[in-house]
């Protein structure tokens, strides 16, 4: 059955194409395993709670924007009326009736590991024109001459916002205020097997997310299993784009948050018996756009188990800062076990990459982060195995390590690698590919594996020169002054190598422009295989893929056929010298080389 909705329907219509819903919710409320929900173009300003899922991946239940058609649902909605005050402030109030049971400018952003830096923050916003103003500390500051900003106080009875637009008038431009606490997530967790396709989800006022709470996004999946999440672009969510998060407990926050409240929130996700291979996790994320979120573009804490992530572009989180705390990024996962991040675009977030806790069976594969401002990869108080590979890692930090068990291949490291040894909080990990606790132990720095990368940055891998556990180094390109790890017995470097990079992003296409040398590969490098890689020390784990098959890193970023007999080293084969090189889309890319229809000059690089 399909189900269409449109904004000329009316929800006690049948929901046919000629006398279609007028509300996605009244759709998913008729909608049963292997149904279809159409939404037409239009603006839809409501909170889709699906009461029920599909049954399996064949009788799923697919929530799709007409094809061809922009439909929009948003958490906000548009605010007439605003007075003049003085100069450039405007006021608009409310009474609280207007708010129903949740008020968004009364609600304040709190939780574990939330930092406000000595001021209040509301989960409410406001907007202009789909631009999100940034909330004032004081009432003051917008009189004193704040360009743009909002300031709301809200009483028992009433809500009063002032808002500076610049020179705008309020009243003659698009004016929203946020005021439902997500656009698509059901209120009960078990909703398995939903598709969500093709919308543009923006605009609410969501919670803070940690590892220890319910986690809420502009959409989220509620602890469930099997969803698709593809095609849809996510914004301006007050905190977290898209959740794939832990289940409410009744237990959450009643601890002070650190260490021993997390460690005590996975025993009791392990103890409630329903956190298994079976029945949790397996939810595909792809090609997705998710922007302007201030806590992190994807979350999951527990959730994000035997997922794939593939394909998005997610850029512009956290970047306003006007909070801090530990659980930013443009993807942050909580024990992503057998979980695989892929060909993603990752740019201009606080932090790429952060993976936190019991990362096991984990990979990072042909990935490109660039202009991040912490680091673009965190692996965090994990045992391992998890493999990073075919990357390109562009910023300023390039990898924070403080985990074991990690194996990284085919990478370019353009920032700063730094081992950060975390010997004290002990993590749990699992029998391979499934949730089942096989033990728990402190991290020891080591056990890690770093083969036929190109490391750029002067420090190299000196921070791997001592440590607990064994290291296997071999391969690996260090350009000019980049130091290799006193491990590695014979790195090649070239010291005459440029080290000086351009990225060039036009809002489509990805360039990036770096001399690289077919010469790097005079040195033999080996194929990466599940062989090669061998077993963690503490795990005991290999480095497969999620159903167990062995790996074999014989083809690049692009997809391209690697050489068995001696790959590349780095992300992507060459046959001859190039200059610049296009990163994105991965699918279509045109290389400009250099002296293409030229013979490469053989350049002697000793190792050393």
């Amino acid at each position: 059955m399909e189900y269409h909705v449109a904004q000329s329907g009316h929800d006690q219509n049948p929901g046919t194409e000629e006398a279609p819903l007028r509300t996605i919710q009244a759709a998913a409320h008729a909608a049963h395993p292997g149904d279809i929900v159409t939404v037409h173009q239009g603006i839809y300003r409501e909170r889709v709670d699906p009461p029920r899922g599909g049954l399996s991946d064949d009788q799923r239940i697919v929530y799709r924007a007409a094809p061809g058609e922009d439909v929009a649902i948003k958490g906000s909605e548009v605010v007439t009326g605003w007075k003049q005050v003085d100069g450039n402030v405007w006021m608009v109030s409310f009474p609280n009736t207007h708010f129903g049971a949740f008020n968004p400018f009364a609600n304040l952003i709190t939780g574990d590991w939330f930092f406000p830096q000595g001021r209040a923050h509301h989960t409410g916003a406001v907007f202009i024109n789909d631009v999100a103003l940034n909330e004032l500390a004081t009432l003051d500051s917008l009189f004193q001459g704040a360009a743009r900003g909002w300031f709301a106080k809200s009483t028992t009875l009433e809500t009063k916002i002032w808002a500076s637009f610049g020179d705008a008038d309020p009243n003659q431009e698009l004016v929203e205020i946020n005021q439902r606490r997500t656009v698509f997530y059901p209120s009960r967790p078990g909703i398995n097997y939903l598709t969500v396709r093709g919308f543009t989800l923006s605009q609410a006022a969501t919670p803070w997310s940690p590892p220890t709470t319910e986690q809420i996004g502009l959409i989220g999946v509620n602890w469930s299993k099997g969803w698709i999440i593809e095609e849809n672009t996510i914004t301006h969510s007050r905190c977290t784009g898209l959740t794939l998060g832990k289940y409410f407990d009744r237990e959450d926050g009643l601890i002070e948050y650190g260490y021993n409240a997390h460690y005590q929130s996975v025993e009791r996700v392990i103890a409630r018996g329903e956190w298994t291979r079976e029945q949790i996790g397996h939810h595909i994320i792809r090609n997705n756009h998710i922007a302007y979120c201030e806590q992190a573009g994807i979350v999951g804490s527990h959730g994000a188990v035997f997922c794939t992530i593939t394909g998005n572009v997610i850029h512009d989180i956290h970047v306003r800062q006007l909070f801090g705390g530990f659980e930013q990024a443009g993807i942050k996962l909580h024990a992503p076990v057998d979980t695989v991040i892929s060909n993603n675009l990752i740019y201009n977030c606080n932090m790429a990459v952060w993976l936190d806790w019991m990362t096991q069976g984990a990979r990072v594969s042909s990935n490109l982060m660039y202009g991040n401002k912490n680091w673009d990869l965190f692996v965090e108080i994990s045992h391992g195995p998890y493999l990073i590979d075919n990357n390109w890692l562009m910023s300023d930090v390039s990898l924070l390590d403080s985990a074991q068990g990690g194996a990284y291949a085919h990478n370019v490291f353009g920032g700063l690698i730094r081992q950060r040894p975390e010997r004290e909080r002990s993590t749990q990990y699992f029998k391979p590919h499934t949730l089942e606790l096989d033990g728990e132990g402190k991290v020891l720095d080591g056990d890690e594996r770093f083969y036929n990368n190109i490391v750029m940055h002067e420090s190299g891998m000196q921070s791997y020169n001592t440590n607990e556990e064994p290291l296997w180094i071999d391969g690996n390109v260090f350009l000019y002054r980049a130091r290799p790890s006193t491990l590695e017995t014979t790195p090649l470097c070239d010291t005459e190598a440029e080290t000086r990079f351009q990225i060039t992003n036009n809002g489509t296409d990805v360039t990036l422009n770096l001399p690289l040398k077919r010469a790097w590969q005079q040195r033999r490098c080996k194929l990466i295989t599940t062989e090669v890689l061998g077993k963690t020390q503490l795990v005991g784990q290999g480095f497969d893929n999620p159903d167990g098959s062995d790996i074999r890193l014989d083809t690049d970023y692009f997809g391209e056929p690697r050489n068995p007999e001696s790959p590349f080293p780095g992300p992507c084969e060459l046959s001859c010298d190039i200059d610049c090189i296009k990163l994105w889309p991965p699918s279509d890319t045109v290389r400009s080389v250099k002296a293409a229809a030229q013979e490469t000059e053989e350049l002697e690089i000793e190792p050393r």
